[in-house]
């Protein structure tokens, strides 16, 4: 449904045309049923993601956390699901060099209560030494297990920035699924509202009407320069979570990760 209003008084330049309110209820409704079809077509997926295959492996393999090595059948908590996010991992980089997608992800699951009251334990990997990770658990105030798992094979090890889900039965672990890049977004709230908005992310490569802001590279609103500004250049870094009161990072480069 058209709702562009041809008023020079009314029409706004790079913004949603200007309607009454039934104008723009009607063709809410018409996108309500889109959205319908989506969430249905969602459910869909998650119902055959339920009936995926699993994969057995050895769970007593050993993972190092705040209490020494443990055997990966541990992280359960004597649950039977585990959710986990395999954070990438750059050696020797400051806390604010660290990846920011995957940084984003590990905040959002640093309180996960509701996870929790399911009855799902949940954690965060990476191939990470113990002994810079620790340091970066504490200066970003995680509450959600981390553990390194450097050197240890798929599919507790192997390949960063996964969301990845686990089963266990007694003593026998099994992986269940696992997904990557915009997959990951199931972790981050935000992005889901800031597709509801009328700028959306104000990324490149999202589909928007002529006129409206240019977008710019992927996540490029988590990162600033040393004086704040908006960028992703070679002095940005990542800025929501070390900008809060008590942070201070250390001064140097942070580093460019993939978030899209």
């Amino acid at each position: 449904m058209t709702t562009t209003s041809d008023d020079p008084t009314t029409a706004l330049p790079g913004r949603p045309p200007v309607a009454d309110l039934a104008t723009w209820q009607a063709a809410r409704d018409e996108l309500l049923v889109r959205e319908k079809a989506h969430t249905r077509e969602g459910d869909a997926i998650a119902a055959a993601r339920r009936r995926l295959p699993m994969v057995e492996f050895d769970g007593t393999v050993e993972v190092v956390g705040a209490d020494g090595p443990v055997p990966f059948l541990d992280l359960f908590r004597g649950r039977e699901e585990l959710v986990v996010y395999k954070h990438m991992w750059h050696d020797g980089a400051p806390h604010q060099g660290q990846c920011e997608g995957c940084t984003n992800a590990a905040w959002h699951l640093k309180d996960p209560v509701y996870l929790d009251a399911r009855g799902i334990a949940s954690a965060v990997l990476t191939t990470g030494r113990w002994d810079e990770v620790a340091p970066y658990v504490e200066f970003m105030g995680y509450t959600t297990p981390w553990y390194s798992v450097r050197d240890v094979p798929e599919p507790v090890g192997g390949e960063m920035g996964y969301l990845t889900c686990f089963l266990r039965d007694g003593d026998r672990t099994f992986l269940t699924y696992s997904t990557t890049s915009r997959g990951n977004e199931a972790f981050s709230g935000s992005f889901a509202l800031l597709d509801m908005t009328p700028y959306g992310r104000g990324e490149a490569w999202e589909d928007k009407p002529e006129g409206w802001p240019e977008g710019q590279d992927p996540c490029w609103y988590w990162r600033a320069d040393a004086d704040g500004n908006a960028t992703w250049g070679p002095t940005s870094r990542p800025v929501p979570q070390w900008t809060r009161p008590g942070a201070t990072p250390v001064e140097t480069l942070g580093r460019k990760g993939d978030c899209h």
